[in-house]
């Protein structure tokens, strides 16, 4: 530990008694980390600003829709429960008029009975305290029916009375039913009542195909004919277009410049060795060994590349933030910094190595 912390000071000392060398050094990578976000950075920002607003449409979910003559039951959900790839699914039956309790003459809103095994999802508890005899209204269905409190009655036109308990989330996915009212039901009773509305959600969506495949498979109908499956396939294919156009041109544009860093640092620490050969003449006849001034050139190098790398950071995120544009991840920050760095002590390996081999003898020789 001792020694270790003996080689980070000296390297550090090294750095500071030549001040212009290590300043090169610095702006040489922050100007490559820089370089790469305001180009590369900036493109990923912005993929990943499509892409978020891509799946915010909806780019995993499958749609059955169902007449009631196809007779879809709710039992389809236990066997979609068996099929991989899925991250959530709904049924929801067909849609009745209902009103606020209070208002008989107001305005009507759809209400459908609702079975899922995630209810939480979408903002009702796991446990109700009267499954089944409880409704869930979104935000637009909720100011329809004048209830700003959020709480109240419903009343179907059949004559059946339901209490409002909250406000349900609607996602993208449900906005196809809004305004909704949803009654939930237990899914593991029986019962007669047909699904009107099927929702799937792949876990990705590349498997949006495979998936609506699946399910269309275990859905059991009487009439096929009477069912429709729509996907959000297109999109989920524009999603991955976008993903592999963008990614490859970014990956290509960082190569460039890491390659073209890499290189310029390698020759100008080249350089700085071979004005430095006596001092390193000098260690290695005082006993230091290779190992050791390799050691030492390679912490110097690393201490400055963490210095550019967070210069060049800093600068160009400024830079993004005064320009508008959006930022990327930070995942990309980190993996960027941790390249820069990499790249950096890689650039400094050749150097250090051809200082490590310098004769002592024919560096301390006095002509």
């Amino acid at each position: 530990m001792t020694r270790a912390i003996a080689l980070v000071r000296e390297s550090l000392v090294s750095a500071w008694a030549q001040p212009v060398a290590s300043l090169v050094a610095i702006v040489m990578v922050a100007g490559m980390c820089a370089s790469v976000l305001l180009t590369t950075g900036r493109t990923v920002g912005a993929e990943q600003a499509v892409i978020g607003s891509i799946d915010s449409a909806g780019t995993r979910s499958i749609v059955v829709s169902a007449n009631p003559a196809a007779g879809l039951s709710p039992s389809v959900l236990d066997r979609i429960a068996n099929l991989d790839g899925v991250e959530w699914a709904g049924a929801f039956g067909s849609a009745r008029d209902s009103t606020n309790a209070l208002i008989p003459d107001g305005t009507k809103v759809p209400t459908r009975l609702a079975w899922s095994y995630n209810f939480e999802r979408l903002g009702v508890p796991a446990a109700e305290a009267l499954p089944g005899s409880t409704a869930w209204a979104s935000e637009a269905a909720l100011e329809q029916l004048g209830m700003l409190s959020g709480f109240g009655g419903v009343v179907l036109d059949e004559g059946e009375m339901y209490a409002v308990a909250g406000k349900v989330d609607t996602p993208d996915y449900l906005s196809i039913l809004e305004p909704l009212v949803l009654i939930p039901q237990r899914s593991d009773e029986p019962t007669d009542a047909h699904v009107s509305v099927l929702v799937v959600i792949a876990s990705r969506p590349d498997l949006v195909s495979p998936v609506a495949q699946a399910v269309h498979s275990v859905l059991a109908v009487d009439d096929p004919s009477a069912v429709k499956v729509s996907t959000s396939e297109s999109l989920a294919t524009l999603r991955a277009l976008i993903e592999g156009q963008l990614g490859t041109f970014g990956r290509s544009l960082v190569i460039v410049i890491f390659a073209l860093t890499a290189v310029l640092v390698t020759a100008i620490l080249y350089g700085l060795v071979m004005l430095r050969r006596k001092d390193f003449g000098r260690r290695r006849a005082l006993g230091a060994s290779r190992g050791l001034i390799i050691g030492l050139l390679l912490v110097q190098m690393s201490a400055l590349s963490t210095a550019g790398a967070v210069l060049g950071t800093t600068a160009a995120i400024a830079s993004l933030k005064i320009s508008g544009d959006p930022l990327p991840s930070l995942e990309f920050f980190v993996a960027l910094n941790i390249l820069a760095i990499s790249v950096g002590c890689l650039a400094a390996l050749l150097p250090a190595i051809a200082a490590s081999r310098r004769d002592p003898l024919k560096e301390l020789r006095v002509p």
